[in-house]
């Protein structure tokens, strides 16, 4: 497990998986489990293990509470709800082009190299534009094609840390589930 803020902290939490719910390999049930997890009013934002704990639980209570209800050593990424909805505010993406996915990508610590921004996946033209690091969040543009390319192992290459990506309107469902 990791925890973007490392410590105990008393605030509302989001809590992401990684490599979970992807191509058969360790599948649960993110209903089933923000259902189990009722005591730390917790929200299922989607398949792919995104949560948001409302209650002041710490980072390391809704881990230990997370890795007792599935059937796997759970990979997951835990930060303050603070600084996901400070990135909601983020104009990062003005003048994205028309049919970009926004995407966050969350990393496990701090990175190991620190490349030059943006960065661009698939020479002829991009695919995968990484464009912004705030904390461990990196924020990036991708153009979805057949066959594509997504912004997850480009952050995991250029940064030489392991990650999880998210689309933005699971930023934005995090949001509603704040009440923010």
């Amino acid at each position: 497990m990791f925890f973007c803020v490392q410590g105990m902290f008393t605030v509302a939490s989001v809590v992401f998986f990684r490599a979970a719910n992807v191509g058969g390999f360790r599948v649960f049930r993110p209903a089933v489990l923000a259902n189990d997890l009722a005591e730390m009013d917790v929200v299922n934002i989607g398949a792919a293990g995104t949560f948001v704990v409302r209650t002041g639980a710490s980072a390391k209570e809704i881990g230990s509470a997370i890795a007792a209800r599935v059937p796997f050593e759970p990979d997951l990424m835990i930060c303050r709800a603070a600084a996901v909805l400070a990135l909601a505010e983020t104009e990062v993406f003005a003048g994205a082009p028309e049919g970009a996915d926004r995407m966050l990508t969350v990393t496990r610590g701090k990175p190991t190299k620190a490349p030059r921004l943006p960065i661009e996946k698939q020479a002829d033209h991009w695919q995968v534009r990484l464009l912004a690091v705030t904390g461990p969040f990196v924020l990036s543009l991708r153009r979805p094609r057949q066959p594509g390319i997504y912004p997850n192992p480009v952050v995991e290459k250029e940064f030489g840390v392991p990650a999880t990506t998210r689309k933005w309107s699971t930023v934005a469902a995090i949001v509603r589930a704040l009440g923010s």
